[in-house]
């Protein structure tokens, strides 16, 4: 299928690894021109690296920038001034008692999680009203809906993004532009793979039997029994940003296995 997607510009954050890397080759193998970003040249560079190892031919540009604070965003947008699509994925997360959740815990997932999709999109946003065309896709997670209680903090965020998401797409009523957020479940990043090794080795069984337990005890009601594979989430991700997902607008889309029970 040809998402339409050839000289558009995208910007993913947090794109050098995991959900976010996904994405990015899945927009790139469309033809979109597509920044990379990550916390450090390094890891932005290596990303590239792979996607070309991975068959990706188009354009794809460093983006080396921090956006856990204002002043690294205002550093990315100078340095890619215009984007026809912005993916917020970058995200923080971790486990921690509720009881144990500082005050500076807060401010920091809320400054990664939210406030740099809110930075991001405050630029962008203005620029697809002007051109009457853009996609701007908030990357959630079911734990938005499902508040897990091991991590209050991360799922508050999450419920966060899907309000921005909805808030900004009412500010879009007859234009071409459409801002979404897409939930995905428990996914098998490099991330998760290395937790997941962690508990395994402490545990002394295998990283698929640690997969097994978490799903029966944390998510039980998942349909695929699974974490879902980052490329799963990406290519919804990638259609949501197409010229096809035109009537998809003010949605918030689950790539998350069938955890999330309710109808609506």
């Amino acid at each position: 299928m040809d998402l339409r997607l050839k000289n558009k510009t995208a910007l993913v954050s947090g794109s050098s690894e995991g959900i976010g890397f996904a994405i990015a080759h899945a927009l790139a193998k469309e033809g979109a021109s597509v920044s990379i970003n990550g916390r450090s040249s390094k890891s932005v560079n290596a990303a590239i690296d792979k996607l070309r190892k991975m068959g990706v031919t188009g354009d794809l540009h460093p983006a080396p920038f921090d956006l856990s604070s204002a002043e690294g965003v205002k550093s990315l947008i100078k340095a890619v001034p215009h984007v026809d699509i912005l993916v917020n994925n970058l995200g923080i997360f971790e486990v921690k008692p509720f009881e144990e959740i500082t005050d500076e815990d807060w401010r920091r997932f809320f400054e990664v999680n939210v406030m740099s999709g809110v930075r991001l999109s405050r630029f962008y946003f203005p620029q697809m009203i002007q051109k009457n065309w853009g996609r701007i896709i908030f990357i959630s997670s079911e734990s938005g809906v499902n508040i897990p209680e091991a991590m209050i903090h991360y799922g508050v965020t999450k419920t966060a993004q899907l309000a921005l998401a909805r808030g900004l797409a009412e500010k879009t009523v007859s234009t071409g532009v459409t801002v979404n957020s897409v939930l995905p479940g428990p996914t098998y990043t490099a991330g998760v793979e290395k937790f997941l090794g962690e508990i395994a080795a402490s545990q002394g069984i295998s990283a698929k039997e640690v997969e097994k337990q978490f799903i029966k005890k944390e998510r039980p009601s998942s349909l695929i029994q699974r974490f879902a594979r980052p490329d799963e989430v990406a290519s919804l991700v990638a259609f949501v940003c197409s010229e096809l997902a035109s009537a998809i607008n003010g949605a918030a889309l689950r790539a998350e296995g069938g955890i999330v029970r309710s109808i609506c």
